[in-house]
C-alpha cells in the first residue's frame, strides 16, 4: 500500500471518529444507542487501517486487567496544579484545556482520533495541555462513582510522576458506561503495573485524597456557562471546535 493511500485512509478514519464523538456528545436523548454507534464506528475505522483495536474492558472479569497495554511516557514537563495536570512547556505556542471523563465513550473516541497528534505537538514544544479529569458521569457506572474514583486515581498517579502513562492506560482499559468500572483495588493495580511503588499511591487512591480537587474542576468549568459536556476543549476560556479533523493543525498555524 502506497503512502498516499495510507494517508487517505487515515484521514477517513479521523473523519469517522470525529463524527462519532460529535454524535455521542450531542444526542443525550438516546444515549445508549449513540454509545453503541460510537464504539462500532471507531472499531471499524481502526480495523480498516490495520491498527490496534481498543476494546472496552469487562472490569467484572479477572481478565480486565490482564496483559496491560504497552504505554510510554511523554517527553515534556508535567505538573499537577490542584485538580488539573499541565503537560508541556510553559512557552508553548498554544495552551489548551481538555475536560474529559475516564468513563466517557466520546472521550475515548476523541483520544483515539487525536491523542497521538496531541502527544507529538506537546513533545515538539508547540502545545501545552491542561488535563482536567472530571467526575462528570459519576452516576453512570454501576455502582456509581467510577468517574470520581478514576479522576482521583489519575491525580494520585500525577503525584508519583506517572500521570501520562496512567491516563493512557485508563482509556486503553476504559470500562463500558453503565457497567461496574474498575474498583479502587484495580485502580491501584493499574498503577503498580506501571511501576508505581510504595504505599503513598495506594493510600491516595483508597482514601480519595484528590476527590475534592477533581470536583472543584467540574464546578469551575460549569460556572463558566460554556461547558458542553465531555470532552470539551477550550483555549483562553473559549470553546474550541474540533469538528474539522484538521482543527489542531489549523490552531497551531
Amino acid at each position: 500500500m502506497g503512502g498516499a493511500e495510507r494517508n487517505a485512509r487515515k484521514k477517513k478514519q479521523q473523519q469517522r471518529a470525529t463524527k462519532a464523538v460529535v454524535a455521542a456528545r450531542g444526542a443525550s436523548s438516546d444515549r445508549t444507542k449513540v454509545i453503541i454507534g460510537v464504539v462500532v464506528v471507531v472499531v471499524l475505522a481502526v480495523a480498516v487501517i490495520g491498527g490496534v483495536i481498543w476494546s472496552s474492558s469487562d472490569s467484572g472479569s479477572d481478565d480486565s486487567l490482564a496483559n496491560p497495554p504497552a504505554v510510554t511516557g511523554v517527553s515534556a514537563p508535567i505538573v499537577r496544579e490542584g485538580g488539573a495536570v499541565v503537560v508541556g512547556k510553559d512557552d508553548a505556542k498554544v495552551t489548551l484545556d481538555l475536560y474529559e471523563d475516564f468513563l466517557c465513550p466520546a472521550c475515548g473516541a476523541f483520544k483515539k482520533a487525536y491523542g497521538e497528534q496531541i502527544k507529538q505537538e506537546i513533545e515538539s514544544g508547540n502545545l501545552r495541555v491542561r488535563y482536567h479529569a472530571l467526575p462528570f458521569l459519576i452516576r453512570l457506572s454501576d455502582p456509581e462513582g467510577y468517574s470520581r474514583d478514576s479522576a482521583n486515581a489519575a491525580l494520585c498517579a500525577a503525584d508519583e510522576g506517572k500521570f501520562w502513562e496512567y491516563h493512557e492506560t485508563l482509556f486503553a482499559r476504559q470500562p463500558e458506561e453503565g457497567g461496574p468500572g474498575h474498583t479502587k483495588q484495580e485502580l491501584v493495580k493499574l498503577g503498580t503495573d506501571l511501576g508505581i511503588t510504595g504505599d503513598a499511591f495506594k493510600q491516595c487512591v483508597e482514601s480519595g485524597a484528590h476527590e475534592k480537587d477533581a470536583q472543584a474542576e467540574l464546578d469551575a468549568v460549569k460556572a463558566t456557562g460554556k461547558f458542553e459536556g465531555t470532552p470539551t476543549v477550550m483555549r483562553d476560556g473559549q470553546i474550541v471546535s474540533w469538528d474539522d479533523r484538521d482543527w489542531l493543525t489549523n490552531l497551531l498555524k
